[in-house]
């Protein structure tokens, strides 16, 4: 069978905010730093001494003086949250979340068609028995996905497409592709976890229980970590954030193990590197092996899966229990939908449709791992 995790970065729309044909890139950093920032500030029950804080993301975002800005809307359902005089600063008139209901919504654009194709030739030719797809819109756009765009480039059809909404509002959560002889039996969610600093999953870590031909049960353990794209130098919040994550990964994990499931997989985009501390807690647990780590593994010309590859790069992970490793027979990195330029050192094969970046499926690599039926 074949296992395989693909970052998509959405399927058909994407916030403008994330998409590199919009803007500049500083920009786009401070609009989504500024998102972060001010989605978590009107959560609080009180918005006494973060006024100007408030105000100042509201400016970043180009919302101070108008509810439309050029990367986000300020949407308001009830009460109002500032007043805007014809002259004079505009002031905060919320004095904290029970004063107004709204939020923030960025602004979106259509994905590139020929990314999309692209998108589902990546899925198509590696023909994994179960994925997840990281950074899908929603499940309906995986479900519509799915049945038009695979059919569209000679695919076929997932007959099982699931995806838990998760933390993110943005929508780039993690969904769970599989064939009708690896059955989807049961779904956990752990959008809810909580440790000492509050919730813990930015997305989710859902887990997948998958009973296979054989009538062996597998769990699949979808994962998006916290980002460091936008994040200061050094990224200490992002840092600290991710080491909450994959503590608490790991303890799922032996939980799963402790109830007598032998085979386990961790899937997703971890957005650290392996030698990161951060991701210490999930990498360190012992028994637990990357199929990167197979030597029937191939990188396909570069050891990241990322951007172009490089070894820092290094963030997309298929982590496997012992006796499922041990079922492990290859793997790779698959970079076809993945752009680089004509003189690129050491070139991967492209497809022959991606002829500029704005067309790539991708700016992540797909990882998979071939493994004996079980």
């Amino acid at each position: 069978m074949r296992l395989a995790s693909f970052n998509v970065e959405n399927l058909f729309a994407r916030p403008k905010a994330m998409d590199e044909t919009q803007g500049d890139a500083a920009t786009r950093r401070q609009v989504l730093a500024a998102h972060a920032r001010v989605s978590e500030l009107f959560e609080r029950s009180s918005y006494a001494g973060v006024e100007a804080d408030i105000l100042a993301q509201l400016d970043v975002l180009g919302l101070l003086r108008s509810d439309d800005g050029p990367y986000a809307v300020l949407r308001k359902v009830r009460g109002q949250l500032v007043r805007r005089p014809r002259t004079g600063p505009v002031v905060l008139v919320a004095k904290g979340r029970a004063d107004w209901v709204g939020w923030i919504e960025l602004k979106t654009v259509a994905v590139d068609e020929v990314a999309t194709e692209n998108t589902a030739r990546v899925l198509n030719e590696l023909d994994a028995d179960v994925a997840t797809v990281v950074e899908a819109d929603d499940r309906p756009g995986l479900q519509m996905f799915n049945d038009a765009m695979l059919p569209a480039v000679g695919g076929t059809p997932y007959e099982q497409v699931m995806l838990v909404e998760g933390n993110d509002t943005r929508g780039i959560d993690v969904g769970f592709l599989a064939r009708t002889a690896y059955r989807l039996v049961q779904i956990r969610t752990h959008i809810f976890d909580q440790d000492a600093q509050g919730v813990v999953f930015s997305r989710d870590c859902c887990e997948y229980h998958v009973d296979t031909p054989l009538g062996t049960r597998l769990v699949v353990m979808a994962n998006h970590f916290k980002s460091k794209g936008y994040a200061s130098p050094g990224d200490p919040v992002g840092a600290k954030r991710r080491h909450r994550q994959a503590a608490r990964v790991a303890e799922i994990y032996a939980s799963v193990r402790a109830e007598g499931i032998d085979h386990v997989a961790i899937m997703g985009d971890l957005n650290d590197d392996p030698s990161s501390s951060a991701l210490a807690p999930l990498l360190d647990v012992p028994g637990l092996s990357d199929v990167s780590a197979h030597p029937a593994f191939d990188w396909n010309h570069r050891r990241g899966t990322y951007g172009s590859g490089n070894e820092k790069e290094k963030i997309d992970y298929i982590l496997m229990s012992g006796p499922l490793f041990g079922r492990v027979v290859g793997g790779g990195v698959f970079r076809k939908g993945v752009w680089r330029g004509a003189r690129t050192k050491d070139p991967w094969d492209i497809f022959p449709t991606l002829t500029a970046k704005q067309q790539e499926a991708s700016d992540h690599a797909a990882i998979y791992a071939d493994l004996t039926d079980f």
